[in-house]
């Protein structure tokens, strides 16, 4: 029983309980640290010795100050002040800070988010991704896209109904030194460490997965309903989410509007809307008027008035489509779905005719007069193409432990070489269809300029020849001098046949089935022993990569194993070099665009002539100092050293 002595001190600073027996203060408590306070139901209250420092150098103390709690334990040195409603079921962390909020609260057991299921892809159902606070875009593609093994998507929603319900609770959490200010409703949130909750309207049933080294910051405006928000992330300035998943260090705001997505690592989306939408990895947009639906994107980025449709004005908005890993839109670009475009390619004017263009990556699909038009991998020599894969790495803002999504930034992969060995195939089998001498030639609902196809085949074999290279010298890399002809042959045959990209994860389609037939059978029984086996396979990319390579080494170059020589081996490498360069060159020259004539118009407003280059060099910079220019000048030398220095190790000079 409280000390009558204690509850006139606290009474005399105008707390109130309806049952003081009930409220149980830290050893050591002084009860001038709580003042105007309310309590009801159980309590437990922490020692409030330290003070906070706010921007500008105000200085405010720990305490409770003007709140109503219930069922509320509140940890040691927080503040809490101004709670103009209540505070109810709540665990509070050491070090919090809460001010000016309505109403915080948890009414009856919930899962904070976790086990909501979110209609991707298709808005009327069928894809539907379960969400729960582990959840990795590997594990949510699985669940939308392998509808027809349904023992698998049965299995993964049980892992995800065992994560909520792991979850579930009467009670909130409020982690350490989390900050909530300005904020209208909290209702059935978790909220974990080191949060930033400033000027919130509203949030219910949901996750934000801060940690103290990698805080999630909600800001001013943001509605959220059903969600999930990773660590590391920002969702600020008016944004509105429902049924949402927003992964590792994401950012979305300016206005952005969502329902029924998600969003996985380093999204970032501003301005525009969003429905239904598997946003993988790196899918960017930053637009008013972009409207993205029903659609699979990563490594994304989408030009301002950029939108889709998944209705075709019959059985509803059933229809659903994918631009594969790098693939961007121009302004005004608009898709009909269903359809799928290649990786990497730039789609540029309105395409209504449904194309496919898997098998001809690093394209361009214009339209012009309601016809599309295809260019075969001429995105392999775009400057855009090559800076895009350069920053997307050193702009993962992730932490560096605890990440989720298993993400492959290389370019050239088995997965897009694949694609185009299929697209030469594709080209040439046009070719001796229609006849060489043919215009135009007809691919499903596009059409393929005569010259368009023929330097398609060239980009298309440059990019080959020096995946190959690639690899193959860093196999030799491993080997000594005496093995470069016996080590070569792989260990493992893992990693032939198709290669797929799981939302991020490049990999051997025969290693994804293994784990698919183990989550069937129920060897894996857990969405942490998931992850793990995605882990694994991705540690191992390079060693199943060198497998596919190494056959289709064989077969591209006419080879027969155990009859490869050492001049074999060089003049792969040459290859390689002159592909390299080649390629290298076509970048030089597609940047010094950027420093043209015409790329000048609009510098030197009130001058001609000098003033104008003045100008631009001012502001642009010049062509030789650019910092990419100057990067793929240093790789040309680099690569013209290192064939130069294989070449004579294995017996043959080159001269490119």
């Amino acid at each position: 029983m409280m000390d009558k002595s204690i509850i006139a001190a606290f009474e005399a600073n105008g707390c109130t309980a309806e049952n003081w027996d009930d409220v149980v203060f830290a050893e050591g408590f002084d009860p001038n640290t709580v003042r105007n306070t309310h309590f009801s139901g159980r309590c437990r209250i922490g020692r409030f010795t330290k003070s906070f420092e706010l921007p500008g150098g105000v200085r405010k103390p720990s305490g409770i100050y003007r709140a109503t709690l219930h069922n509320v334990s509140v940890g040691d040195n927080c503040r809490l002040s101004n709670i103009r409603s209540y505070i109810a079921n709540y665990d509070i962390g050491e070090g919090s800070h809460i001010g000016n909020v309505d109403k915080i609260y948890v009414d009856g057991p919930t899962s904070f988010g976790n086990g909501v299921e979110v209609s991707v892809l298709n808005e009327t159902g069928g894809r539907e991704v379960t969400l729960h606070d582990r959840l990795t875009a590997q594990e949510a593609y699985l669940e939308a896209m392998y509808r027809h093994r349904p023992k698998l998507v049965e299995n993964l929603k049980a892992f995800a109904a065992k994560r909520a319900d792991e979850r579930k609770s009467d009670r909130g959490v409020i982690g350490a030194g989390a900050s909530i200010f300005d904020t209208g409703l909290v209702r059935n949130v978790y909220i974990g460490e080191g949060a930033v909750v400033d000027g919130a309207a509203r949030l219910s049933n949901g996750s934000v997965m801060s940690r103290k080294d990698s805080p999630v910051l909600v800001g001013r405006g943001v509605i959220a309903d059903d969600f999930i928000i990773q660590d590391g992330s920002s969702v600020e300035d008016c944004t509105r989410i429902t049924r949402c998943y927003v992964g590792q260090a994401c950012t979305l705001g300016h206005g952005y509007s969502a329902s029924d997505s998600l969003f996985f690592c380093n999204c970032q989306e501003e301005n525009g809307e969003a429905c239904a939408v598997f946003a993988g990895p790196f899918t960017v947009t930053h637009h008013k008027s972009t409207l993205l639906i029903a659609g699979m994107f990563s490594f994304m980025n989408a030009g301002s008035g950029s939108n889709q449709s998944n209705h075709m004005y019959k059985l509803g908005p059933i229809h659903q489509g994918a631009l594969e890993r790098g693939s961007k839109t121009s302004s005004d670009s608009y898709i009909l779905w269903p359809a799928r475009i290649g990786a990497f390619s730039l789609v540029m004017g309105r395409h209504t005719t449904n194309p496919d263009t898997t098998n001809l990556p690093f394209s361009y699909l214009i339209e012009s007069k309601g016809v599309t038009y295809l260019v075969p991998g001429v995105n392999l020599r775009s400057v855009g193409t090559i800076r895009d894969v350069q920053k997307w790495p050193k702009r993962d803002r992730r932490a560096r432990e605890g990440r989720l999504d298993k993400v492959n930034f290389n370019l050239l992969s088995p997965y897009t070489i694949d694609k185009m060995v299929r697209g030469i195939g594709v080209l040439e089998q046009l070719k001796s269809l229609s006849g060489a001498t043919s215009d135009t030639y007809a691919y499903q609902s596009a059409r393929i300029a005569n010259s368009a196809l023929e330097k398609g085949i060239g980009y298309y074999r440059l990019a080959i020849e020096k995946f190959l290279g690639n690899s193959l010298i860093s196999r030799l890399e491993k080997l000594t001098e005496e093995t470069y002809l016996t080590g070569l042959k792989p260990t493992s045959d893992v990693g032939l046949g198709d290669w797929v990209d799981i939302s991020g994860l490049i990999a051997p389609h025969t290693s994804v089935s293994a784990i698919l037939n183990d989550v069937e059978s129920g060897a894996i029984c857990s969405c942490a022993e998931l992850d793990a086996r995605f882990e694994n396979l991705h540690e191992l990319y390079y060693d199943y990569e060198w497998a596919w390579a190494y056959q289709l080494m064989l077969k591209y170059f006419g080879l027969v194993e155990g009859e490869i020589t050492r001049a074999d081996l060089a003049n792969i490498v040459r290859r390689w070099l002159e592909s390299v360069l080649k390629l290298d060159r076509m970048l030089y020259d597609d940047a010094k665009k950027e420093f043209s004539l015409s790329a000048k118009t609009g510098f030197g407003f009130d001058g001609l002539g000098a003033t104008t280059d003045a100008d631009f060099g001012s502001v642009r910079g010049e062509f030789a100092t650019n910092p990419f220019v100057r990067a793929v000048v240093d790789h040309m030398e680099r690569k013209r050293a290192l064939g130069e220095l294989w070449c004579q190790r294995l017996g043959k000079g080159t001269n490119p």
